[in-house]
C-alpha cells in the first residue's frame, strides 16, 4: 500500500476564508457497502460513561485502518523519533519548508469543485488564545476517549512551548476536536454549523460524504478573511488504531494553527507525502516558532514574509543562510 499524503483545500466564502486540510492515501480505495440510513448519533463529552453499539460498516472500517497501520509500520513508516542523525536539514531548508508549508496552497475550490493548484497564499494563523476541546460520538469507547484526551492534553503543551502561542485544553473550546465513527460523522451537519457559523454546504459535505481514503481533516476559519483564525473544527475518525489516531491528532491541530500545507521536501516531518513520521518533529516544531514569531503577522502577503521567514530561519539554527 503507498504512503499516506495530506492536502490542504482552501475555501473563500463572501465573508469568511475558510481552511480545509485532510490526510488522504494515494490510492482510491472501493468504498465499503454502506447501510441504507444512518440514525443520528450524539456527541458527548470525555467523561461520559454511556457507549451505544457500533454499526457493522464501522466495525469494518476498523479492520481496514489497522491493516494499513500495520502496513505502514512494516515498510518502516509513521516514525516516532522526531528524526536523527538520518534526517539533517538546513536553515536554508527550514526557510524554504516554511515557505511551502505556511505561504502556500495546495487545493482550491472551483465552482464548488475541489482542485490540486498551488498557489500563493498569505500568512495564516491564530492571534488569540488557542483552546482545544475534545467531543466524542457516543459509540467511542470509554478507555479510546480516555487515551485521546490524554494525549492531547499532552500534545497542547508541546505545541505551546514549541510555538511560544497560548495553547491549552479548555471547556470552553474555539478550537473542536471531534473523534466520531462512521454514521457519526455522517449525522454530524447541525454541529458543524454551530461550531463554524457559515461554515457553508461544500465544507458540511467534505466531512459528511468524507471517503475512506480520508482519514482526518481539519477546518479553519477565518472570518474577517484577514489570516487571522478564530475558528478550528477537526474531524478524526475514531476507527484508526492508536498510532494512526495519534498521528491524526498531531497532523490536524497543527495544521488548524496554520502550517496547513505540505512538501514532497519536508523532512523530517509530518508535512509531507510520504508518512515516514507520525508524530510533530523538531523540524515541525522550529515551523510553528517561526510562523507565532512576532516578526510576522496574520494576513502578511507571501512576498512580505518570506525575507522575514528567512532571517527567523537563520536565527533558530544559528547559521549563515
Amino acid at each position: 500500500m503507498r504512503p499516506l499524503g495530506r492536502a490542504r483545500l482552501t475555501v473563500l466564502g463572501a465573508s469568511a476564508g475558510l481552511a480545509l486540510s485532510a490526510c488522504v492515501p494515494g490510492p482510491s480505495t472501493p468504498p465499503i457497502a454502506r447501510p441504507p440510513s444512518h440514525a443520528s448519533q450524539p456527541v458527548l463529552r470525555p467523561d461520559s460513561t454511556s457507549v451505544t453499539p457500533r454499526s457493522t460498516e464501522s466495525r469494518l472500517l476498523q479492520t481496514y485502518f489497522t491493516r494499513v497501520q500495520a502496513d505502514l509500520l512494516a515498510n518502516d513508516l509513521l516514525r516516532t523519533d522526531g528524526g536523527g542523525p538520518d534526517t539533517p536539514f538546513s536553515a536554508r531548508q527550514l526557510a524554504v519548508n516554511f515557505d511551502a508549508i505556511a505561504l502556500n496552497d495546495e487545493y482550491t475550490s472551483v465552482g464548488g469543485q475541489f482542485i490540486a493548484k498551488t498557489t500563493p497564499s498569505d500568512l495564516h494563523r491564530w492571534d488569540v488564545p488557542v483552546r482545544l476541546g475534545i467531543e466524542f460520538g457516543s459509540s467511542v469507547p470509554v478507555e479510546q476517549r480516555q487515551k485521546d484526551r490524554a494525549t492531547i492534553e499532552s500534545f497542547a503543551g508541546q505545541l505551546a512551548r514549541a510555538s511560544g502561542h497560548a495553547i491549552s485544553v479548555s471547556s470552553r473550546p474555539n478550537f473542536n476536536i471531534l473523534v466520531l465513527n462512521e454514521d457519526e460523522r455522517r449525522a454530524i451537519g447541525p454541529r458543524l454549523s454551530q461550531l463554524i457559523p457559515g461554515i457553508g454546504a461544500n465544507a458540511i459535505r467534505s466531512v459528511i460524504d468524507m471517503p475512506r481514503s480520508t482519514y482526518c481533516l481539519v477546518i479553519a476559519s477565518d472570518p474577517a478573511n484577514d489570516g487571522a483564525y478564530r475558528k478550528a473544527v477537526a474531524i478524526i475518525r475514531a476507527e484508526n488504531p492508536d498510532l494512526l489516531r495519534r498521528s491524526c491528532f498531531h497532523e490536524e491541530i497543527a495544521q488548524g494553527l496554520g502550517l496547513a500545507n505540505d512538501s514532497p521536501r519536508a523532512r523530517p516531518s509530518i508535512f509531507n507525502d510520504d508518512e515516514e513520521f507520525a508524530l510533530l518533529t523538531r523540524h515541525d516544531e522550529l515551523l510553528l516558532r517561526m510562523l507565532y514569531d512576532p516578526r510576522l503577522a496574520p494576513g502578511m502577503r507571501p512576498e512580505v514574509a518570506r525575507p522575514i521567514s528567512v532571517v527567523i530561519a537563520r536565527e533558530l539554527m544559528g547559521e549563515d543562510i
